[in-house]
């Protein structure tokens, strides 16, 4: 018989720590917010019952869905004008992407993209741009940026010119 109580003993101490597993379970910890994850990707949205009036310096993506007037400086970042954005502005961004109106220049460090619905009215500088079908742009395109500038050093390397007054020709 002790041998029977040894064992109807044993047997209901398994049970608890089966019990305890599933309680562990619940209060454990949440998982850690993805705020950190997404620390690099953040996007500050400017909404369209806003107007500002000023100078507008950001350091992560931003949308301006809204009314601006003054310069705007987003150099490492996207700036995006949305549908309903109505900018008076320099603008200064690495990729800028318009949808809505701007009235200013606007320079690109890597991109400017004027989609269907946007309209520009004033000079573009940028070493890329994408104008799609039915957008607007009343100005000049200046893509002597930094990548078609040490493109043209390349070829000016590479290949033989010969000098005639008033043109440049590349010899074949």
């Amino acid at each position: 018989m002790a041998w029977m109580r040894q064992k109807s003993e044993s047997e209901p101490a398994p049970a608890p720590q089966a019990q305890r597993q599933p309680e562990m379970s619940r209060t454990a910890p949440p998982p850690a917010p993805k705020r950190e994850a997404n620390r690099g990707t953040s996007n500050v949205n400017i909404g369209q019952s806003v107007k500002i009036k000023g100078t507008l310096h950001a350091q992560e993506d931003l949308t301006i869905d809204g009314q601006f007037e003054g310069k705007i400086s987003v150099k490492e970042h996207v700036l995006t004008i949305g549908p309903n954005g109505r900018i008076d502005a320099e603008i200064m961004g690495k990729i800028v992407v318009v949808a809505g109106d701007v009235r200013g220049n606007i320079s690109g460090a890597d991109k400017v993209e004027i989609a269907p619905s946007g309209s520009v009215t004033g000079d573009i500088r940028a070493p890329r741009i994408a104008i799609a079908d039915g957008a607007r742009l009343s100005g000049r395109i200046d893509m002597e940026g930094v990548a078609a500038k040490s493109a043209a050093q390349k070829v000016e390397a590479t290949s033989p010119v010969t000098k005639v007054p008033g043109s440049t020709r590349v010899a074949s």
